[in-house]
């Protein structure tokens, strides 16, 4: 096979054109109103990472806007933008050390997660009088507090309140086998969770707010919902147990850098990880794993190129990527759809997560995350007289 030097690539005439990653506001919109139809109580829309990437405010005044009553972030520094925004809705943080801005947090109204006795005394010491969710761990070994330390909490709790420090107003936690509703974890945490609010209440507790299903539970086991569940993936389109269509809010298109024609056996990218089987088109896009494609999805990702599926070549790089065209060159400049809602059959996040062997929320946080995409948003107009 010939490994001959390629010819060069023509050069895109003009203004450089770079990489676009979109997010649709109504998708988020659709997906928000099917999962508050869903849910048995409140539903809080949580916007973590940015909103999973998708942009955490534009994403939590349209969750407000078409059935969420709650927003939840991770760590107290994810809350701030929100409220500064004027976001005003019931906000809960559960994810924080020990010596975060307690204070602040009173202030500004968020409701804070505890899941421990070192966080009461902490969050109890602070000015103002905080309002809390008693967390505990429903079989993950993770965050919240475990069973055997759970009665001394919430005696600790009800003295914080009869003291005026606190205001134990929920208590929370977490599915670790929801994706699949016939695990028998799931189980085991339904009773946890009955046993743990059972002991607050006896402790002389009376949370409101009891929530234990994020999105795939609110989507498959009514009997987690309680008063209120949490969801974050499902409201940017994705369902981890797979049970309900739900739309993607991303797309990602990128346009042709180069094209240059190559005979069979043509090797490609780094390592010759791949070469040609025929005598083809090869097309370069400007775009890799630092602006969020997996790596690891190398020699299995596709693209839509004029309408067709067509292979990712090589190894994808730090900033590019290369399609195979086949028989048919495209015009430099032209958009190739990397990623979308899969209306036009261009791949989704589902399929580039199974390419790289991860979930769908690390493939749209890691492009979410990325500086050298152009984000753009759609959907956006009926936001504008919101809070």
């Amino acid at each position: 096979m010939s490994t001959a030097c390629s010819p060069a690539p023509t050069a895109v005439p003009g203004p450089a054109q770079v990489p676009v990653l979109q997010v649709d506001l109504a998708d988020v919109a659709a997906n928000t109103r099917l999962l508050a139809d869903r849910a048995q109580g409140a539903l809080m829309a949580v916007v973590k990472a940015d909103g999973f990437g998708h942009g955490a405010v534009d994403v939590a005044r349209t969750a407000l806007a078409h059935g969420a009553t709650w927003l939840g972030t991770t760590g107290l520094g994810e809350a701030w933008p929100l409220r500064a925004a004027g976001l005003r809705a019931p906000l809960l943080s559960w994810l924080n050390p020990v010596d975060a801005d307690w204070a602040a947090a009173a202030a500004r109204d968020v409701d804070v997660a505890v899941p421990g006795a070192e966080h009461l005394a902490a969050v109890a010491a602070a000015p103002g009088r905080s309002r809390v969710h008693l967390h505990v761990d429903t079989g993950m070994a993770r965050d919240g507090a475990a069973p055997a330390s759970w009665s001394a909490l919430c005696a600790a709790a009800r003295r914080a309140e009869r003291r005026g420090q606190v205001e134990v107003v929920g208590l929370m936690g977490h599915l670790g086998c929801a994706e699949d509703p016939t695990d028998p974890c799931n189980g085991l945490a339904r009773t946890r969770f009955a046993w743990a609010l059972e002991t607050a209440r006896a402790a002389g507790l009376r949370p409101v707010h009891r929530h234990l299903a994020a999105t795939a539970a609110t989507l498959t086991d009514p009997r987690t919902h309680h008063t209120m569940s949490r969801v974050g993936a499902g409201l940017v389109g994705i369902d981890p147990s797979g049970t309900t269509p739900l739309r993607g809010a991303l797309t990602l298109t990128a346009p042709v850098v180069s094209v240059r024609r190559v005979p069979a056996g043509t090797p490609v990218g780094y390592g010759h990880a791949h070469r040609t089987q025929r005598a083809t088109h090869l097309g370069l896009l400007a775009v890799g794993y630092a602006d969020g494609l997996p790596r690891a999805a190398s020699g299995r990702a596709e693209a839509l190129v004029a309408g067709r599926r067509r292979p990712l070549v090589g190894r994808v790089s730090m900033d590019q990527v290369v399609v195979d065209l086949g028989d048919r060159p495209v015009d430099l400049g032209e958009p190739v759809t990397l990623l979308g809602p899969g209306d036009a059959g261009e791949p989704t996040a589902q399929e580039w997560a199974a390419w790289a062997g991860t979930i769908p929320h690390e493939v749209v946080t890691g492009l979410g995350a990325a500086a050298r995409l152009q984000r753009r948003t759609a959907g956006a107009t009926h936001l504008r007289s919101l809070p």
